[in-house]
């Protein structure tokens, strides 16, 4: 199994920026996809980038501000936020999967942006 631990989060004027990251462990040998997800208060969790052998996705919200990496070696990725905007408000989570299975959450990292 997976485990997933993500750090950075805080409270950030808008237009400012944050790094996220997620150090995951066990059997990451398995891993194909990792990825942030955030949930708002509120609102359902939603996708908000990926990475797959290199190969990035964005949701429509954060493209060209957020940029998704990944170190492999460290079994480590990275969501460099900037131009934050108060509705990037949320706990931010960590998502790691392979072939017919995904690891569980972990406890996430809040962002706060202020106005």
């Amino acid at each position: 199994q997976v485990q997933l631990v993500e750090s950075g989060g805080g409270l950030v004027q808008a237009g400012g920026s944050l790094r996220l990251s997620c150090a995951a462990s066990g059997n990451t040998f398995s891993i194909t996809t990792m990825g942030w997800y955030r949930q708002a208060p509120g609102k359902p969790r939603e996708l908000v980038a990926t990475i797959t052998d290199g190969v990035t996705d964005y949701a429509d919200s954060v493209k060209g501000r957020f940029t998704i990496s990944r170190e492999n070696v460290k079994n480590i990725v990275y969501l460099q936020m900037n131009s934050l905007k108060p509705e990037d408000t949320a706990v931010y989570y960590c998502d790691a999967r392979g072939y017919r299975w995904v690891a569980p959450w972990g406890q996430g990292t809040q962002v706060t942006v202020s106005s």
